[in-house]
């Protein structure tokens, strides 16, 4: 069932989401998209390191981490 669109940062873990767009400054953006955090990939939060920043994720297979704030400028829907 699909739900209203949330924040990256927002999901429990393990929940697998399509990112809907990416907000934020130009610069933050920008890399976030180089990373591969475009409209339409699946992303999944993974880890989260034990004072909650910053967050693990798995896109196209690869992982990465990323600072809650910017997780925060990610729109998503599960």
């Amino acid at each position: 069932m699909d739900s209203a669109p949330r924040r990256l940062a927002q999901l429990p873990l393990r929940t697998p989401c399509s990112v809907l767009a990416v907000h934020g400054s130009r610069p933050v953006r920008r890399r976030l998209l180089e990373l591969g955090l475009v409209p339409g990939t699946r992303v999944e939060v993974i880890g989260v390191s034990p004072l909650g920043d910053p967050l693990e994720l798995e896109v196209r297979g690869s992982r990465l981490s990323i600072r809650k704030k910017e997780a925060l400028t990610i729109e998503v829907k599960t």
